[in-house]
């Protein structure tokens, strides 16, 4: 890998890049790729996890957004990721929209009810600028439903498009999946010390549990675990030491979150591969 290598990830929130790619990103900034994140809003209705944080929430000062552009500068600094950019941002800002059918949901300032090629044109810019071969982002749920997740895979995808209107072709589209045989082996581990795993009972009681055969990539990363946990640590208002990621981590072993599953959807799978037939390098196969 090297600098000529140019890998995009396009996420709905602050946090959400860590947990889904960080060892990818530490990976592959590590190896001299040029990483890019962009984050289609400040995540201002997430929930708030420490207490003595709750005035930040939107139902108090309504001030989380600006705390978690800190949080997420924490974390890039972690992952050594130097280029990450907002949507849109400075001239444009669009609002965490909530969840389906809550008040915030229904504003005229949040992302999920902006045009979708006013936003895939902001993306376009940011594609015609830094050419990235390789593209993350979300599937067509977004993973578990989130409207902004669910914009943000739209957005992402219209962009590609209209981006190769305008000159520039991205070899290679992954969505991010998670295996359910892998979620399967942690909600059981869970079980064994009398934990659970978001109240999941079954791998099928969570939406982004996804068939073992829809995975085609996996990016093995053990030796940044590390500075994925960090990353993970340093986005505290969501993502509690305490909780279920951090749990699963001492009980499965870090090792657990050094392993990046994705589905290729533009492109050709490529060698290496691992012995279930999956491509072990996202750019393989680019020249």
């Amino acid at each position: 890998m090297s600098t000529h290598q140019r890998l995009l990830l396009v996420h709905a929130h602050p946090d959400d890049e860590t947990i889904n790619n960080g060892a990818t990103m530490a990976k592959y900034a590590a190896a001299g790729a040029q990483v890019t994140l962009v984050t289609c809003t400040r995540g201002e209705e997430g929930e708030v996890l420490v207490p003595s944080l709750a005035n930040l929430a939107s139902s108090a000062d309504d001030k989380l957004g600006e705390h978690r552009v800190i949080e997420l500068t924490n974390a890039m600094a972690v992952l050594g990721i130097k280029d990450f950019r907002f949507l849109g941002a400075p001239n444009k800002k669009w609002r965490d929209s909530g969840m389906m059918g809550t008040e915030p949901n229904n504003r005229k300032d949040v992302f999920w009810q902006v045009d979708l090629d006013e936003a895939a044109q902001e993306l376009v810019k940011i594609i015609l600028e830094i050419k990235p071969q390789v593209m993350i982002t979300y599937d067509e749920i977004g993973g578990y439903g989130h409207p902004d997740h669910i914009k943000a895979h739209l957005v992402a995808m219209r962009a590609a498009e209209l981006a190769a209107d305008a000159g520039w072709q991205i070899s290679k589209i992954y969505w991010n999946t998670m295996p359910r045989s892998v979620i399967q082996k942690g909600i059981d581990k869970m079980k064994e010390i009398g934990s659970d795993f978001f109240g999941a009972e079954s791998a099928d009681d969570l939406p982004f549990a996804k068939p073992d055969e829809l995975v085609t990539s996996l990016i093995s990363a053990p030796e940044y675990v590390d500075q994925k946990m960090a990353a993970m640590k340093a986005h505290e208002t969501q993502i509690s030491i305490d909780g279920p990621f951090f749990a699963l981590s001492n009980n499965l072993g870090l090792s657990i979150w050094g392993d990046e599953y994705y589905t290729l959807v533009k492109g050709d799978k490529a060698a290496p591969f691992d012995a279930d037939g999956r491509e072990l390098d996202l750019f393989a196969g680019i020249k």
